[in-house]
């Protein structure tokens, strides 16, 4: 008799506690501070959850969850330029300096 077993542990999003409270570690746009749940799935459905541990960071953008200690401190809100140069040179979802003549952000892939 043969026994094909297709099942795993993933983590989930149960609730936002704070939204942008730091910046992701590996793409560095805004993380939300949330609490998660782990999911046990059998054939891709859930069977079982039960809660995390502790609050955890996580990132909309690359889908990481990383604890709070590892967070970037959230974007400064220091005046900008003017619009007009801050909008051209400068991406709204990552806020890194962007050539003007790029239709895509080459570091997170949004368009401008």
């Amino acid at each position: 008799m043969f026994f094909f077993f297709v099942g795993g542990v993933e983590q989930q999003v149960r609730q936002v506690l704070k939204s942008g409270a730091g910046r992701c570690i590996a793409c560095g746009s805004p993380a939300d501070l949330v609490d998660c749940e782990k999911v046990l799935k059998l054939f891709f459905v859930p069977v079982w959850r039960w809660p995390g541990k502790d609050s955890l960071m996580y990132c909309n953008n690359c889908k990481l969850f990383f604890p709070q200690s590892y967070s970037l401190p959230p974007p400064k809100t220091e005046p900008h330029p003017p619009p007009a140069v801050a909008d051209a040179l400068r991406c709204r979802f990552c806020d890194r300096v962007v050539e003007p003549e790029f239709s895509f952000c080459p570091f997170c892939g949004t368009a401008l």
